[in-house]
C-alpha cells in the first residue's frame, strides 16, 4: 500500500489495512458510523437493567420449574470478560451457573490460576473438556501449511464446538457469554479472520495438509449451532455485559480485589497460542495489527483516548527477547523446528477464498436469522 493510499479514521484508529473500511466526507470510518447507529451515546441503562432482570427472572423460574441444579452455563477462559461475567452473574444477578472450560493445550499458568480462583471463591462447579492433543496439533499444522491468515481458527472452533456439543448433549437451554460491545464491537475483517464455525473449510484444509484422521475433535457446524440448537432445541444465548456499563479497568479492579485475579498483557492472551498469533504471526506475516480492533472499540465506548491508542500502537506488540521465548515454546509444543516454522512463515499468503467454504450459505442464512431476530450480528 502506498503512503498516499493510507488513511486513518479521524474518530477511532482503524485504517486502510482493513480491506472492509470506508470513510465518509468527514473522514469517519464505517465502523464508527455503525457504532453510533447501533449503540450510540445515549443508552438508557435503567431500561437495559429492567430488560436483563426480566431475562434473569425467566431463567430462574425455568430452573425451579424443572428442578435444575444450574440456571445457565458459562464458557470460561480465565480472561477478563468471562471472569467478570461469572462474578457479575453470581454476585449481582444471584444465579448459579455451571462453568465450562475447554483445555485446547494452550492454557497459560495465569489463566488456569484465574479459573481456579473463581471456582473456589464463588463455590461453583466446573466442567473441563480436554481436546485430543494429537488431533489439535495436526489441525494447527494443517493451517500453518495452508497459508491462510486465520491461524487461530482451530482453537476458536474447539472452544465453541465443545461448548455447543455439551449444551446439546445435556439439554442446556441458556448460555451466557462474555462477548460485549464495550471491548469487542469492531470485529476482525473476514480477510483477517474467517469464520471459525465453518466446518467445511476446516475439513478441506485438513484434507489437503493433515496427516492423521480426526475422530474426537469437536467439529460443530454453524448451521447446527444457529438453526438446530436455537430454533429446534430452543437454546438461548445471552450477552449480559451488553446490558450494563461494562468498564474494563473497573472490572479488573473488582476481580483483583475479590479473587487476587491476575491481569494479562493484552486481551485474549490467556491462550499462549493466541499471544503468539497476535503478537507475531498475524502482525508480521500479514500486517494485521489486531490491537487496532480492541483499542478502537475502547475509544468508541469511552474507555481509551485516541491519543493513548496511537501512542500504544507505536510500540511493537512484543520485544525480541520475549518473541524468541514464544517462538521456541510454540515450536516445542508443536514438535517442529524453528526452521520449519520459518518455512511456513515464508509460504505464499492465501485467503479463505482459496479453499472450500460455506461462506455464501452462511451469509444467506445469517440474513434470515437477522430477519427472524434470532441472530443480530452481521458476519
Amino acid at each position: 500500500m502506498n503512503n498516499s493510499d493510507y488513511i486513518v479514521c479521524n474518530s477511532c484508529i482503524m485504517d486502510t489495512t482493513s480491506p472492509d473500511i470506508k470513510f465518509n466526507a468527514d473522514g469517519i470510518c464505517n465502523y464508527c458510523i455503525k457504532y453510533k447507529k447501533t449503540i450510540g451515546d445515549n443508552i438508557d441503562y435503567n431500561i437495559k437493567n429492567i430488560e436483563l432482570k426480566k431475562i434473569i427472572n425467566k431463567i430462574k423460574y425455568n430452573a425451579i420449574k424443572k428442578n435444575n441444579k444450574y440456571d445457565c452455563m458459562i464458557g470460561v477462559s480465565g480472561g477478563l470478560d468471562s471472569s467478570y461475567l461469572v462474578y457479575y452473574v453470581v454476585k449481582i444477578l444471584k444465579i448459579k451457573p455451571l462453568l465450562f472450560h475447554v483445555d485446547a493445550g494452550w492454557n497459560s499458568s495465569i489463566s488456569a490460576n484465574n479459573i481456579e480462583k473463581l471456582v473456589d471463591g464463588l463455590n461453583l462447579d466446573l466442567v473441563t473438556k480436554v481436546i485430543n492433543w494429537n488431533e489439535m496439533r495436526d489441525l494447527h499444522l494443517a493451517y500453518f501449511k495452508s497459508g491462510v491468515p486465520s491461524l487461530d481458527t482451530i482453537q476458536d472452533h474447539a472452544y465453541f464446538g465443545a461448548l455447543y456439543k455439551y449444551a446439546e448433549e445435556n439439554n442446556i437451554k441458556y448460555i451466557f457469554t462474555g462477548a460485549n460491545y464495550a471491548t469487542e464491537f469492531i470485529r476482525a475483517p473476514l480477510d483477517w479472520a474467517y469464520h471459525a464455525s465453518d466446518t467445511r473449510q476446516i475439513k478441506d484444509i485438513h484434507k489437503k495438509f493433515g496427516t492423521i484422521k480426526i475422530n474426537s475433535f469437536p467439529l460443530y457446524d454453524i448451521f447446527r449451532s444457529k438453526f438446530y440448537l436455537k430454533i429446534i432445541k430452543g437454546l438461548k444465548v445471552y450477552y449480559p455485559l451488553n446490558f450494563i456499563q461494562y468498564d474494563k479497568k473497573q472490572s479488573i479492579d473488582i476481580l483483583k480485589n475479590n479473587f487476587n485475579w491476575q491481569e494479562y498483557p493484552n486481551k485474549h492472551h490467556e491462550s499462549k497460542f493466541t499471544a503468539f498469533f497476535e503478537n507475531y504471526w498475524s502482525f508480521r506475516r500479514f500486517g494485521h495489527d489486531r490491537r487496532k480492533l480492541i483499542f478502537s472499540g475502547m475509544i468508541l465506548s469511552g474507555q481509551m483516548s485516541r491519543k493513548e491508542a496511537i501512542k500504544k500502537l507505536k510500540i511493537d506488540p512484543i520485544n525480541e527477547i520475549e518473541l524468541k521465548k514464544e517462538v521456541n515454546y510454540i515450536c516445542d509444543k508443536l514438535n517442529i523446528s524453528n526452521s520449519e516454522l520459518s518455512t511456513y512463515f515464508k509460504l505464499d499468503k492465501k485467503s479463505f477464498r482459496d479453499y472450500k467454504s460455506n461462506y455464501v450459505l452462511i451469509k444467506f442464512f445469517t440474513k434470515i436469522l437477522n430477519i427472524l431476530n434470532i441472530e443480530k450480528r452481521i458476519f
